[in-house]
């Protein structure tokens, strides 16, 4: 499971990466991972005002369809239209191109609420055994 040092993670498994309170979301490798071939995501509109631990997309692979949670809140200001057409990048690049969503941040705090990657990777072994 990689989990790069430079990103906040949630405990529904998604990822920030914040520049100039614009804060860029995905899910993790170890969501992919989880989740298997990734085949159809559905992501918030632009402009569309997303809030804090609650579902702003949806991600189906050939095992389920999930609820992607929004890790802060704030207002849309791109979404990855390219997954429309290639879901799979998310499997093959979680933290690249794979990004889901750009979210100008309504409070830059709740980043720091996120977990660090130790954090993360820690959190992951316990969800695990």
């Amino acid at each position: 499971m990689e989990a790069p040092d430079t990103l906040r993670y949630s405990e529904e498994h998604e990822w920030v990466r914040v520049t100039d309170g614009i804060a860029v979301i995905g899910i993790t490798d170890h969501a992919q991972d989880e989740l298997g071939d990734i085949v159809f995501v559905e992501l918030p509109a632009k402009d569309s005002v997303v809030t804090k631990g609650k579902p702003f997309g949806v991600v189906e692979s050939v095992k389920a369809v999930s609820d992607v949670y929004s890790p802060v809140s704030g207002t849309v200001v791109e979404a990855n239209d390219g997954l429309a057409d290639t879901p799979e990048v998310v499997n093959s690049d979680p933290y690249g191109d794979g990004w889901m969503a750009k979210v100008a941040l309504a409070d830059p705090a709740e980043v720091e609420q996120l977990m660090t990657a130790a954090q993360y990777e820690e959190f992951v072994a316990k969800e695990k055994s």
